[in-house]
């Protein structure tokens, strides 16, 4: 019995070793003018913030589409501090004025946005939630046909505020 289930399984490892994945291929850009909102994309990232509690701060991201051209995007985000104190909370909303086009290796960009920040034992403070305003610059690094890496700076709270991220994104297609 234990021959047969044994023979069964290497038979079944074989099979499947030959098996792979249909690799997705994004819908191609076309050349356009004007707003497009929509869901186009979405990124996660992690860094440090260099406040004097240096928290571990874990965020996400979505590209919510174009604002007047194709290099204007719209995009929210949430992000966790957790160590060192109390956790933080932040939510933005940012437009980033992309460089360069979608299809080169490298994509800076900068933009600027609010924020609706908070943190624990945020109900006993009349500060707090508190709205911030934000500045961003950053660089995207073609990694897959689907993905790039993300480094980022964000000067939070008018630049009182300063963290670093690096991470994933989904790239639009090319």
């Amino acid at each position: 019995m234990r021959i047969a289930v044994l023979v069964l399984a290497t038979l079944s490892l074989l099979v499947v070793h030959d098996v792979q994945g249909q690799q997705f291929q994004p819908p191609k850009n076309g050349k356009h003018t004007g707003t497009r909102i929509g869901l186009f994309g979405f990124g996660v990232r992690s860094g440090i913030d260099f406040r004097r509690s240096e928290q571990f701060v874990l965020g996400a991201t979505l590209d919510m589409g174009d604002l007047f051209s194709n290099r204007i995007r719209l995009r929210p985000s949430g992000d966790i501090g957790v160590f060192n104190g109390a956790n933080t909370y932040v939510a933005s909303l940012e437009a980033l004025w992309r460089f360069t086009d979608d299809e080169e290796v490298a994509t800076p960009y900068v933009g600027f946005g609010v924020g609706v920040a908070g943190r624990d034992g945020c109900a006993a403070d009349p500060q707090c939630p508190d709205l911030w305003v934000n500045a961003v610059f950053g660089f995207e690094l073609h990694y897959r046909s689907t993905f790039n890496w993300l480094l980022e700076y964000r000067g939070l709270d008018a630049m009182r505020r300063h963290r670093l991220y690096i991470g994933l994104t989904t790239r639009r297609g090319n």
